[in-house]
């Protein structure tokens, strides 16, 4: 059930991700992989960079081997966060790679050892997932941010954007829970201390798509984006709400407030033949 609703609420965010980010991820119902994409079918770090590896070119790989083997004695800590800084521009500036750059984000924040660095690169592998659709390669990452939002929480406890991408990890397979419905109830500890959190709310929508509680994911949703309008994220993602709880006026209705928002050809005529599909 949790990947059939993770492949359903991808149909018109992938459109938005392409857009805004330009990224290309696998996904089904006809949308072919990219040549890309780097971690199929793999489920450990050493299979991830072995497989990104091999869609370099000979001169990218002679690039990695040198800054690999870049580390000579002395203060290895600061070599290696320096190296895992390089390293992690090189696969997504020159390789284009998102997985691979986010690993190595993720062990140059480990080492730096701060609330800013740990939650950012936990926040990326987090925002990364949501375009991941391929089993091995989510839980992996899920896993990967998990323990970075852990390493947060252990600095600050009370890091509330933190403790909801740690409840959200488990709506992708994160180890440690038997369903999204646990990451859901830590998420919702936040949302009932502070109810203007955004994060939480959408967090919370998201995990209810994922549930197929649309009724739950639109009232969550509707928050958000009555509140942030420019979250365009939030707009479709509650206009697919509500397509899939079989309101199509209302669907219509948000799926054009998301077209008002965006400008690329390709997604407008997407959104448009969505909207002509309800009609």
């Amino acid at each position: 059930m949790k990947q059939q609703w993770l492949v359903a609420i991808g149909s018109i965010i992938l459109l938005f991700v392409l857009y805004f980010f330009g990224r290309t991820k696998p996904y089904p119902k006809g949308v072919t992989q990219s040549p890309r994409d780097t971690a199929s079918l793999v489920s450990n770090t050493d299979q991830i960079l072995a497989e990104a590896r091999k869609q370099l070119s000979p001169e990218q790989q002679a690039r990695v081997t040198t800054l690999e083997n870049s580390i000579t004695r002395g203060d290895l800590k600061n070599q290696k966060i320096d190296l895992y800084s390089q390293l992690a521009d090189f696969w997504r500036d020159s390789a284009k790679q998102d997985v691979p750059y986010l690993w190595y984000l993720g062990e140059k924040a480990k080492l730096v050892n701060t609330e800013k660095n740990l939650n950012f690169a936990a926040q990326s592998y987090l925002e990364e997932l949501k375009t991941v659709s391929e089993p091995a390669t989510r839980t992996w990452m899920a896993n990967q941010a998990q323990g970075l939002f852990k390493r947060v929480l252990e600095i600050n406890p009370g890091n509330d954007s933190a403790k909801v991408g740690w409840g959200s990890t488990f709506f992708f397979g994160a180890s440690g829970a038997a369903s999204p419905m646990e990451g859901i109830m830590k998420i919702r500890e936040v949302a009932q201390q502070d109810s203007t959190n955004m994060y939480a709310q959408f967090m919370l929508g998201y995990g209810a798509m994922m549930t197929g509680q649309f009724d739950r994911a639109i009232e969550r949703l509707k928050t958000v984006a009555t509140r942030e309008p420019e979250n365009t994220e939030a707009v479709f993602l509650l206009a697919e709400a509500y397509e899939r709880s079989g309101d199509k006026t209302n669907a219509v209705k948000w799926y054009g407030e998301g077209k008002k928002k965006v400008g690329n050809p390709e997604l407008l005529k997407a959104i448009d033949e969505k909207i002509n599909s309800l009609q």
